[in-house]
């Protein structure tokens, strides 16, 4: 079989569409579109359903795919070994998806050591969306991902860190001094972080512990924390340790443990399941983790 039937297969499979496909392996889409005739005939089967812009794959596509995949990763691989990836002239763009924290705790570690191996790529970082990511990841729109998201075991996974979480609120509210119960926690006035990617994990520790919280205040970033429980004194937030902790040193706040079980969150990288530029990104993937893993992060950038 002709190989370049499968890598339009996998193209199609990963991006869902015929026009990305044929973009991403850099053919025309009529092009794309008879390779992926001729897989069709091969194997008797439409192998994708168009349902408007969208190609579904079919039963048969879905059985396929994985073994298709590591075949290719494996061709690949050896192709990588003769030519081998050399980081310090490509021009590549390489995307990874981080949550708030991740960009402020650990990018500019990232940046530092690709910039300085790779002067010629470019890094772009994109928004941690828990329910798109494992989307993402296999249609290859994001290379990597830190995130406490539990995804399939099909992606690999690099354990990062586990982060536990405190209460934190302005160090003159009523509750800074004395130990904090759960019956104050939940009486009190609480403020949410939207884009907290480990929000459903904190909510159902709280659900166990029978708190039901309403927020009277929800914020999108952080960052905006420190200010917000300054002005609104009587307002407390439910956050990581290790932003809280080092906020705590510059900032009039006062940090208390949970007065509930919640277990630490586990924050993994994870990298991209398609199989186009492997050696860049298993490059990508090394740099990163030696970046991110088993480093606290710089988590003071923010200070008062």
């Amino acid at each position: 079989m002709d190989l370049n039937l499968v890598r339009v297969f996998l193209a199609v499979y990963e991006a869902r569409s015929l026009t990305a496909a044929a973009s991403r392996l850099f053919v025309t889409q009529p092009a794309a579109s008879q390779a992926l005739g001729r897989l069709r005939q091969a194997l008797d089967d439409p192998l994708f359903v168009r349902e408007g812009r969208v190609m579904r794959p079919t039963e048969l596509a879905d059985t396929v795919y994985p073994r298709f995949r590591e075949a290719m990763r494996s061709i690949d691989g050896v192709v990588d070994d003769v030519h081998a990836f050399d980081a310090r002239v490509t021009e590549r763009t390489f995307r990874i998806a981080l949550a708030e924290l991740g960009e402020i705790g650990w990018f500019p570690a990232v940046a530092e050591r690709v910039r300085r191996e790779a002067p010629r790529a470019r890094l772009e970082v994109v928004p941690l969306e828990t329910r798109l990511l494992a989307d993402r990841l296999t249609r290859g729109t994001v290379d990597l991902a830190i995130s406490p998201a539990d995804l399939p075991q099909r992606f690999e996974r690099t354990p990062v860190k586990s982060q536990g979480y405190c209460v934190v609120m302005d160090a003159g509210h009523p509750l800074a001094r004395g130990p904090l119960d759960r019956e104050a926690y939940a009486a009190a006035a609480h403020v949410f972080v939207t884009s907290d990617s480990g929000a459903a994990l904190l909510e159902a520790a709280r659900r166990r512990a029978g708190i039901v919280v309403t927020p009277v205040a929800e914020v999108q970033h952080f960052a905006t924390l420190p200010l917000v429980l300054g002005s609104a004194s009587d307002c407390i937030a439910t956050m990581p340790e290790s932003i809280a902790h080092a906020w705590a040193t510059t900032w009039p706040l006062a940090v208390h443990e949970l007065p509930f079980d919640m277990e630490p969150v586990e924050l993994s990288l994870y990298r991209r399941t398609t199989t186009q530029s492997t050696a860049a990104l298993t490059w990508f993937h090394d740099t990163v983790a030696a970046a991110v893993v088993g480093t606290p992060g710089r988590f003071t950038a923010i200070s008062g």
